[in-house]
């Protein structure tokens, strides 16, 4: 079976790593010249307008991807021809942030006030609804904290105006929450719906830093976060893995946004779990059946952005697992991670001090910060 993406990002790359042993073969179709995920697999270098004429394409088995933004539309002219999943409907309802947050409100999952913004009397309408600190955001995309400014005073609503008005808005409520978590789950073309271990994620700036899985949460909570994914995976009768972001609050979970494809968060599932997202999501696209989300341990990941640390220290860590998407370095952008395995929580803290002085100051106040509050 071949299976085309369309993204050549490291998603790509880690799916097609995953699918290989099982037999698979991939092509990967991305504008971009030199993705990392070319590497591993024949990449058709074209805008996403021509995919659903690119014949390459068009000859794979199934169509998924590896990055949000696909066009929903251009996904749609290619479920014409092909499986595509997640489906079309997956990806716009994801695409812009006001029919997201619509989405799931419908659904019943509980999210952060909400209003749309498309000129100036809105905006103050809706700081007058929410109040401050609010957080105004692009409805389209915005990821890694790009699109977005907090608003803590009347004196921030001008320069935030200045930078991102002109182009549909959405204005959210500011959330007091204890912390931030994500909940991974995959479901195949037939609605059997397997869960992963949540993860209680750490941003700084907009980006995801640090990952640590299982995250402490009591039963009922995770119950009730774990339903709410199922209604939206059966909403949009959805195949593949999803992962919704949520605020973690002294009265419950609130959604943030999902995700229609691997995430993130839960790259530690490659070692740390029986069968990793990757791997379940192509068993899900692909028709086949899918693999036990269990984890093995615990386990801490480590997201490296901008720039890769000493490889040759972290690796003298036991059972510490090193990734390189083999992009090129730049400010901002996701080129790395790695996932340490302990036997237990405790083990995380007995190597506190030695694993700290590896890490950059910020990343390094944020991994003291994440083992405080998860002893």
């Amino acid at each position: 079976m071949k299976v085309g993406i369309l993204g050549g990002g490291q998603l790509a790359r880690m799916m097609i790593a995953a699918g290989r042993p099982m037999g698979l073969d991939f092509l990967v179709l991305d504008p971009a010249s030199g993705v990392c995920a070319a590497d591993y697999a024949p990449h058709v270098q074209a805008d996403w307008q021509e995919a659903a004429s690119e014949s390459r394409l068009l000859d794979c088995d199934v169509i998924t991807c590896d990055f949000e933004n696909v066009p929903a539309a251009v996904l749609a002219q290619l479920a014409a021809h092909k499986p595509v999943y997640p489906g079309p409907q997956a990806f716009a309802a994801g695409q812009d942030r006001l029919d997201e947050k619509q989405l799931l409100d419908s659904l019943d999952i509980p999210l952060p006030g909400f209003s749309e913004v498309n000129a100036r009397p809105d905006l103050l309408a809706a700081v007058e609804r929410l109040g401050y600190p609010c957080v105004l955001k692009t409805r389209r995309l915005g990821y890694d904290g790009k699109g977005q400014k907090v608003l803590r005073t009347h004196e921030d609503l001008e320069p935030a105006w200045q930078t991102l008005g002109g182009q549909p808005l959405v204005l959210e409520a500011w959330v007091d929450y204890t912390h931030e978590c994500a909940l991974t789950a995959v479901r195949s073309r037939d609605g059997d719906i397997r869960h992963y271990a949540p993860s209680w994620t750490v941003h700084a700036d907009g980006i995801l830093k640090l990952a640590l899985a299982p995250a402490p949460m009591a039963d009922a909570t995770l119950a009730a976060g774990r339903a709410m994914v199922e209604r939206l995976m059966n909403h949009l009768d959805y195949v593949g893995v999803l992962t919704l972001e949520m605020f973690h609050t002294a009265d419950g979970l609130l959604a943030n946004e999902f995700a229609p494809r691997p995430h993130n968060s839960a790259h530690w599932t490659i070692e740390a779990c029986i069968c990793s997202q990757f791997e379940n999501h192509l068993r899900a696209v692909c028709g086949l059946p899918l693999g036990v989300t269990d984890s093995r341990q615990p386990a801490l990941m480590f997201n490296w952005i901008g720039s890769l640390p000493s490889r040759e220290a972290f690796l003298a860590l036991p059972d510490l697992h090193w990734h390189d998407y083999g992009k090129r370095a730049r400010a901002g952008r996701k080129i790395g991670h790695a996932t340490w395995l302990v036997s237990d929580r405790a083990e995380f803290h007995s190597a506190q001090s030695a694993v700290r002085s590896l890490l950059e100051p910020q990343l390094a106040t944020l991994f003291d910060r994440l083992l405080d509050d998860t002893a």
